[in-house]
């Protein structure tokens, strides 16, 4: 009977540590190999990875386990799962490490580890996806802080699920003694939303030539800034021994601001910028670094190596949420000339004391010990200087450089090298499309430093380097942080982008004044043409005053493919002077206002004359017969009622029937002293809400949107927000309660930026905020949305339509190039999601099947037990007895290995890789990679206020 008790009690313990091991969320966390042999006791960070520092933070410390680099110029690469699947923002970095023992380390946020070990040699690359860096660090760099507000965004749907941290081992010689290393980084963390996202922007030269014995040479990096705004808040300079001084500048209105001027043969740290700089749409970003030739022999090029050079200018930045980039590099100069401008600061070397140049290089400078062992001599192997991320792509430069078939220094200038051909020159080699380097006999003959030796050292460190970086995608898209809970109530974080890839933004028109969607969904333009809207156009009493022009000569309605912007129809050739406003009915209709005419057209997609005609021509008027510059026009798809917004001259909605005869009109003039309810000041657009029976108008010189009950004329209610300026020119409706808006340029003082504008229908309040990325807004006159939310805005000034859409969408839209359709991606995210969900209802039968497995043996033992105990009480034999317990002994020997073939289940689940009898020993890399990346997403988000133009005439 006591083997009995003793058998439930293993079968119970073995049963609660198997559940334990399903439900403990701290298995996730476990990322290293049970060998006790690879820890240190000099790693303590390596037992407790993550701190708890209270309700919402906690600390993660990732170290290297306890490793010994073999031989110099050791990478070594360790990985970390962020332990936690929602959003976390690193806020602060300590580096764990001396330069004693590490040269630089570097580390990376990416979804996909090159290695599933507790550390692998960084041959095997860092990341198999796009990786950011996240934090550098060398020659004993202080801590980093981030600004309060500003954060690494890491982990969610968009964020990095993983850490990878790679540290450059350079001269060994501290390693004599087999000590185990343990450095690393301490991150912040915290759960609390930062409304700051930072990123990182890499300024560097790729073709500057040093002269031998030149004193002063000139590197220059120039490019224009054409995102979202960021603010810059640190920078960072990097050159090698020939390097005096690099600065950073944002120039704007030729005005050059100074973002950081350093040494760079000072500790490579990322220096604060003392005085805030904000980059917008527009500024030039510039960089100089000043190096000197003397004491070379031969020309020194940009490249991988001590003899080598670089010129690269860091920068950390953060941008608003919605619209972060987290990496961005700048490899050109747009503008030499512009450098003759640069202040003078930017050419004085910074003094270095020689104490502090030796103590920033440090170890790096081998010591050939003499006798006395005091004699200091030059690197030993200069050739094998580290590389940091912005090397990284200079090294690809300098291989490509050297490569007889794209640059080779001697025959060919590398400034004659169009940037886009490097640029594609690198992504061929970042895909690993084009391996074709140099071989050995090439190079020997190529200059006298060069060796095979050298060569295959530069192919090493390129491939173990290549992981390192993958180039930027121009834009991440990330959730829009909101306003308030209503966003996520109505919207789930929605958020619209540019669609920078469409090429109707490059369409030839005239000025753009309307626009409208037809049943097709294709887009249709109404523009003017050669002709302009400007201060002769109408006289004091607002009759035209170019009538002699005749009318436009050229189609001014265009029918655009949505996708590829190709002009599928046209017409209104002839018809038209001044147009203004567009409409499409249900019945493909084309419904246009005139305001030199002081008409409103009904015309047919194919018709050469209209069909309807309301007003006099040439004539303005306030009558049920006259308008005066009527603006816009919209069809009730249910009554077929007409509504005509009149206008510039007049301020009030028109109502005819579907024939064109007078029905209603309201609306009256803005008081003096503020306007009311039911006033205009130029009715300049309409959108109509049929499912709330709406009609509403937006109000331009009154900066608000006015609806009314489509019916009757009723006021219902206003929205005005102080970000619509004084100006609102254009309001678009799309069904499931978005209205879109645009608003006009900011008047002197005013600090509201011309933007695009959606908003909850049924609170009024704004969701978003959008603005382009090419070109940029001065006059958007009209705006269209549909029902999937793609919108258009056209502009009268720019004389250009842009399209934009929600970031969801863009994310999944049809891409040619790849062969992808719209429809194969929702299929393929339906066939994953059902693929997801039968995974989770396996892992969840998995369980119970387990969990039942090890239930059935206890109730078959208890019931045994039980059995055995009846047995007894009722008298029987000791023989029978005997029997009995002999047969339930083979079964417990089964069990506990006794028998022939028997299954020991401690001995099988402590054979098992990962197992161990303390409940939070660290589990296998193999266990917790299967389930760590089931949910993983990729990584990722942009608003900017362009400089306002001079003032412009708001007739338009």
């Amino acid at each position: 009977m006591a083997g009995l008790i003793n058998n439930l009690l293993i079968l119970l313990l073995v049963f609660q540590n198997s559940c334990l091991g399903f439900r403990n969320p701290l298995s996730v966390f476990k990322r290293y190999k049970d060998t006790a042999s690879s820890l240190s006791n000099e790693c303590l960070g390596n037992n407790r990875p993550v701190i708890s520092l209270g309700l919402t933070d906690f600390a993660l410390d990732i170290r290297m386990p306890g490793v010994t680099p073999k031989q110099s110029d050791t990478y070594l690469c360790m990985s970390l799962r962020l332990p936690v699947d929602e959003e976390a923002y690193i806020v602060d970095f300590r580096p764990q490490a001396s330069m004693d023992t590490v040269h630089h380390m570097l580390l990376f946020g990416c979804n996909a580890p090159s290695s599933t070990e507790n550390y692998w040699d960084c041959d095997e690359g860092t990341c198999t996806d796009k990786s950011n860096i996240l934090y550098a660090w060398a020659r004993n760099a202080p801590p980093t802080r981030l600004p309060k507000g500003v954060g690494f965004k890491v982990g969610g749907e968009t964020g990095s699920k993983y850490f990878v941290l790679q540290v450059h081992y350079g001269d060994i010689s501290a390693f004599r003694d087999k000590h185990k290393d343990c450095s690393g980084v301490t991150l912040h963390l915290t759960h609390q939303r930062q409304p700051l996202i930072a990123g990182m922007y890499l300024m560097m030269s790729v073709n500057t030539v040093i002269p031998p014995g030149e004193k002063v040479v000139n590197a220059d990096i120039a490019c224009h800034y054409q995102n979202y705004p960021m603010h810059l808040f640190a920078y960072r300079v990097h050159t090698h021994k020939l390097g005096k001084v690099v600065s950073g500048y944002r120039v704007r209105n030729d005005q050059w601001a100074l973002i950081g001027r350093q040494s760079p043969q000072l500790p490579q740290a990322f220096y604060p910028v003392e005085h805030p700089v904000d980059i917008s749409f527009g500024d030039i970003l510039a960089a100089r670094c000043v190096f000197t030739g003397e004491g070379r022999t031969t020309e020194t090029h940009i490249g991988g190596t001590a003899n080598d050079e670089m010129c690269n200018f860091y920068v950390m930045y953060y941008m608003e949420a919605k619209h972060a980039v987290s990496y961005m590099t700048c490899i050109q100069n747009i503008n030499p000339d512009m450098f003759r401008n640069i202040p003078q600061e930017a050419n004085i070397p910074i003094p270095v004391k020689s104490d502090m140049v030796m103590m920033t290089h440090g170890h790096h400078e081998e010591t050939k010990k003499t006798d006395d062992g005091s004699s200091l001599k030059q690197p030993k192997r200069e050739e094998e200087e580290v590389l940091d991320q912005g090397d990284f792509y200079s090294l690809i430069s300098k291989l490509l450089g050297e490569r007889e078939d794209v640059v080779h220094v001697h025959k060919y200038n590398p400034t004659e090298k169009a940037e886009s051909d490097l640029v594609a020159e690198i992504a061929n080699v970042v895909q690993k499309k084009d391996l074709g380097w140099f071989d050995t006999r090439e190079v020997t003959n190529h200059d006298g430093r060069a060796n095979t030796s050298l060569s295959r050292d530069r192919i090493h460190k390129f491939h173990k380097l290549e992981s390192t970086l993958r180039p930027a995608e121009n834009r991440h898209f990330s959730l829009l942080h909101g306003e308030g809970s209503w966003e996520k109530e109505h919207t789930g974080g929605f958020h619209i982008e540019e669609a920078v890839d469409w090429p109707g933004v490059n369409l030839k028109l005239g000025q753009v004044s309307g626009l409208a969607l037809d049943p097709k969904n294709n887009l249709v333009i109404f523009h003017r043409g050669d002709r302009v809207w400007d201060g002769n156009s109408f006289d004091s009493s607002f009759v035209y005053q170019q009538r002699g022009l005749g009318p436009i000569e050229q189609n001014t309605i265009l029918v655009i493919d949505p996708n590829n912007a190709e002009v599928l129809d046209s017409t209104g050739k002839n018809l038209f002077y001044l147009p203004h406003g567009l409409s499409i009915d249900k019945d493909d209709n084309y419904w246009v206002t005139d305001v030199a005419l002081h008409q409103v057209f009904k015309l047919g997609t194919h018709d050469k004359e209209p069909s309807l005609i309301l007003g006099r021509s040439l004539q303005p008027g306030s009558d049920k017969y006259h308008f005066c510059q009527p603006t816009d026009v919209a069809v009730d798809p249910v009554t077929g009622k007409i509504y005509v917004s009149d206008g510039y001259c007049n301020s009030r909605i028109v109502v005819f029937s579907p024939k064109g005869m007078f029905i209603m009109e309201w609306g009256e003039e803005t008081s003096v002293d503020k306007a009311k309810p039911g006033q205009f000041q130029i009715p300049h657009s309409l959108a109509l809400i049929p499912e709330f029976g709406q009609l509403c108008v937006a109000d331009r010189e009154n900066g608000r949107i006015q609806c009314f009950k489509s019916e009757t004329g009723e006021f219902i209610r206003e929205i005005k927000h102080k970000l619509f300026g004084r100006e609102l020119f254009a309001v678009s409706y799309t069904p499931g309660g978005l209205l879109f808006a645009v608003n006009g340029m900011p008047h002197p003082g005013d600090t509201a930026p011309v933007q695009g504008f959606v908003m909850n229908f049924s609170t009024g309040e704004i969701i978003d905020t959008f603005i382009p990325v090419q070109k940029s807004f001065e006059m958007p006159h009209d705006v269209v949305a549909s029902e999937d939310k793609t919108v258009y805005v056209g502009d009268a000034h720019a004389k250009t339509v842009w399209k934009f859409m929600p970031t969801e969408k863009m994310e999944h839209r049809s891409v040619k190039k790849a062969g992808i359709e719209v429809q194969e991606i929702k299929e393929s995210q339906k066939k994953w999601e059902k693929h997801h969900m039968v995974e989770q209802a396996s892992s969840g039968i998995s369980i119970i099947l387990i969990t039942t497995l090890l239930i059935i043996p206890i109730v078959v033992l208890l019931a045994i037990a039980v059995f055995i105990r009846w047995r007894k009480t009722r008298g029987y034999g000791a023989d029978t007895e005997h029997k009995l317990e002999s047969s339930s002994g083979r079964i417990f020997g089964r069990f506990q290995g006794k028998g022939s073939g028997g299954l020991n289940l401690g001995n099988f689940f402590a054979s098992r890789k990962g197992y161990s009898r303390k409940g939070f020993d660290r589990l296998s890399t193999e266990g917790s990679d299967q389930e760590k990346d089931e949910d993983d997403g990729t990584d990722s988000e942009e608003e900017y206020s362009a400089p306002p133009p001079p003032p412009v005439s708001s007739s338009s």
